[in-house]
């Protein structure tokens, strides 16, 4: 496990950081290809990108304080450096992220569609994150980290290859929650919310769900340019 790429005296640049960061930066490159396969004006997409990031680190240390804010009080730096983007704020993202599509008059579902290949593109960076500072322990297998990256990867290609077709975002979104829920129970388990399950599987059949109401919701075929 190498959880630090770099540490120099007080200077740490952590691993899962460095990875994250090239994973968001490559997909929002990416996006500038999916774009022009989807018909939408590449420029807009990637203001959108921009926005969705920015809007996923605000709000998810926003809420990171008003839930911990006596502690925010004491340590302010050391809070704002935990890891904070939760279910709820990844709701807050998508909701913010829609109303700016809406605003800026980019069309939802061809949108969705050109962000599902970068979206598990970046789900790929984010679990060789986890496995190189070991934060995702399998119950039955060392690490669940590398399995989910294969995963993320498959999906990503499958996506693009899929791009021109209709329906690519919700399978996309299907395919990951289903993987998702299946990779749950290599982990070590959670604490059990609702039915026995953890925050991770509930959040996992609420992308199956999504991606079947997106599915009915998109049109049968991509519109030409």
């Amino acid at each position: 496990m190498h959880p630090n790429l770099l540490h120099i005296g007080s200077i740490t640049l952590p691993t899962f950081g460095v990875l994250a960061a090239l994973g968001l930066m490559i997909a929002l490159a990416l996006s500038q290809r999916t774009a022009r396969l989807v018909h939408i004006d590449p420029d807009k997409l990637w203001d959108a990108g921009l926005l969705s990031v920015l809007a996923a680190f605000i709000l998810s240390r926003l809420l990171l304080i008003a839930t911990h804010f006596a502690a925010f009080r004491q340590y302010p730096i050391l809070l704002l450096a935990v890891p904070s983007l939760t279910p709820t704020g990844l709701l807050l993202t998508a909701i913010a992220t829609l109303l700016w599509l809406h605003f800026k008059r980019i069309p939802i579902l061809p949108a969705l569609d050109a962000w599902a290949p970068c979206a598990t593109l970046i789900w790929t960076f984010l679990a060789l994150g986890h496995f190189a500072e070991g934060s995702d322990p399998g119950l039955r297998v060392p690490s669940v980290a590398p399995y989910a990256a294969i995963v993320a990867l498959i999906l990503t290609a499958a996506a693009y290859a899929t791009l021109k077709r209709a329906h690519t975002a919700a399978i996309t979104l299907i395919a990951a929650g289903a993987a998702q829920f299946l990779l749950s129970f290599l982990r070590q388990p959670g604490e059990a919310t609702i039915a026995g399950l953890d925050a991770l599987q509930l959040v996992a059949l609420g992308m199956i769900i999504a991606g079947c109401v997106l599915f009915v919701a998109t049109p049968g075929e991509i519109a030409p340019a």
